[in-house]
């Protein structure tokens, strides 16, 4: 048995591989987070202040914006500090923190792209009974599900994680990552595994089941019915489905960087990828959805000139 030791800190190796470019990537991450908080912000408050949006597609669009900006507050005042901070060492309680947000984070990303979807399948495929169906209520209540599974889920995995008795403090990332913090453990893992394989039914199979069901249904009613019909449906599911497809993208590049061997992957690539999953979703999703869905632009132009009328007045 190999003897374990009690670390307080945890060495993120991921920032050593930036080298002396660590403040051209710190003013790259600020303009990043700055572009992510005021385009997803801009979206949410269009949608809350326009009566017109107070629909279930446009409530979950909200809810996936307003956990953008969630995981995006796990990560960048984490990764900005760091950048500057020679050591590149957080404490063990840092990295628990860091490793429940980012995973929430990602649950409820997962999640809430679900139950978009099966908002999209009730709406094109059931339409009359649509409205009697997905009520505003009913869809605050798989929200609300949606987080409180993912919550109870990631807390026992974070309790579970924290029994363990650790024999190395050092991650190959730029964060903190719970399958590598639990492949540094001297003791016994087969409750960590066991668990993990049951969380990734609830978290990522059985939402996974439900998109695909959805969209196939989807397809099959579009496949039947009129060009213009089939226009309209895929207006309103082509921004979910390029919203999915990058979010599962910078998952799938997250997984396999962790558990296959990255000898011969370049430095840089190799961070990047490990951070796809939390940049690119929070900064794409508002500026796609924006530009891809009528109503949420003729809002947003709405309420720009609504804004810009004091300032003609002003100058006159």
């Amino acid at each position: 048995m190999v003897n374990s030791t009690h670390f307080t800190t945890i060495i993120l190796t991921g920032y050593f591989e930036v080298g002396q470019a660590n403040y051209i990537y710190f003013a790259l991450s600020i303009v990043l987070y700055i572009t992510i908080i005021l385009a997803n912000s801009l979206l949410i408050g269009v949608i809350c202040v326009e009566s017109s949006l107070h629909e279930p597609m446009y409530i979950l669009l909200g809810c996936l914006l307003f956990n953008e900006l969630y995981g995006s507050a796990a990560f960048f005042p984490f990764i900005l500090t760091n950048l500057l901070n020679t050591s590149h060492e957080i404490t063990i309680a840092s990295c628990y923190v860091q490793i429940f947000l980012l995973y929430t984070y990602a649950s409820v990303e997962f999640g809430s792209l679900a139950v978009m979807s099966y908002d999209r399948y009730m709406a094109i495929c059931y339409p009359l009974v649509y409205s009697s169906i997905m009520t505003s209520n009913r869809v605050c209540i798989l929200i609300v599900l949606v987080w409180l599974i993912t919550i109870l889920k990631f807390s026992i995995n974070i309790c579970l994680s924290l029994r363990l008795d650790l024999c190395g403090n050092v991650i190959e990332k730029v964060w903190c990552d719970n399958y590598l913090l639990v492949k540094l453990a001297c003791s016994d893992t087969s409750v960590n595994n066991i668990y993990g394989i049951f969380g990734s039914i609830v978290t990522i199979v059985l939402p996974f089941l439900l998109i695909v069901y959805s969209y196939m249904k989807i397809l099959r009613v579009c496949l039947d019915s009129s060009v213009e019909t089939t226009q309209k449906a895929m207006s309103t599911c082509i921004p979910q489905l390029v919203s999915l497809l990058n979010f599962a993208l910078g998952c799938s590049f997250e997984i396999f960087s962790s558990r296959f061997d990255k000898v011969h992957m370049p430095s840089v690539l190799r961070v990047i990828i490990s951070v796809y999953f939390v940049i690119c979703p929070p900064l794409l999703n508002p500026i796609m959805y924006g530009i891809r869905l009528s109503k949420i632009k003729s809002a947003v132009k709405k309420h720009f000139m609504y804004f810009q009328q004091p300032l003609k007045l002003m100058q006159n």
